[in-house]
């Protein structure tokens, strides 16, 4: 009787460990529910992250404040994701950066590929990146001013200049032009 206990178990042991395998044979398929992502140039992206400048020394370093009239928009995971009204802008801000794409008319070439994204530290360090920021919960802003993980974001018709609250450093980003300060 122990013979067939002990048989039942080991045949038993082998039906589970054949059952756990890495792979699931079959072919993937969607269903008209799934969500699709968004039409945006699909660029891979690039491997390297922009290097920060180092930290300036300032007298005595102060918390950012919101300009008054601002609108406040609260983080997800300390990121803000916003579109320009214009919707040919898609922006991610963070305290330390500000991450831009758009189809750019003048921006440079990275590895062969035109420049699709642009990045600005708090301090002020610009850089170009081929990249796609991928299906963000965007939220659509206004000509208007923001306020946003201690940035100011101010949008107009004509473009969107960010600025750090507490360095005062940040871009302006336009289809047409794009410029750190």
């Amino acid at each position: 009787m122990n013979g067939r206990l002990v048989l039942t178990s080991a045949l038993a042991t082998c039906a589970l460990v054949a059952g756990c395998q890495s792979g699931t044979q079959g072919t993937p398929t969607t269903s008209p529910q799934s969500p699709t992502e968004p039409s945006f140039p699909t660029s891979r992206p690039s491997t390297s992250r922009p290097t920060a400048a180092p930290p300036t020394k300032t007298a005595t370093p102060s918390a950012p404040v919101s300009p008054p009239a601002a609108q406040v928009l609260p983080p997800q995971n300390g990121y803000v994701f916003i579109e320009t009204k214009s919707g040919q802008t898609r922006c991610q801000l963070d305290e330390e950066s500000v991450g831009c794409e758009a189809l750019f008319t003048n921006a440079p070439m990275q590895d062969g590929v035109r420049a699709n994204g642009v990045n600005v530290t708090a301090a002020g360090s610009l850089s170009w990146i081929v990249g796609n920021l991928g299906d963000i919960p965007v939220v659509t802003i206004d000509y208007r001013t923001y306020s946003a993980v201690g940035w100011t974001i101010d949008a107009t018709e004509d473009g969107t200049r960010f600025t750090n609250q507490r360095t005062k450093h940040g871009m302006f980003v336009s289809i047409e032009k794009v410029e750190s300060f």
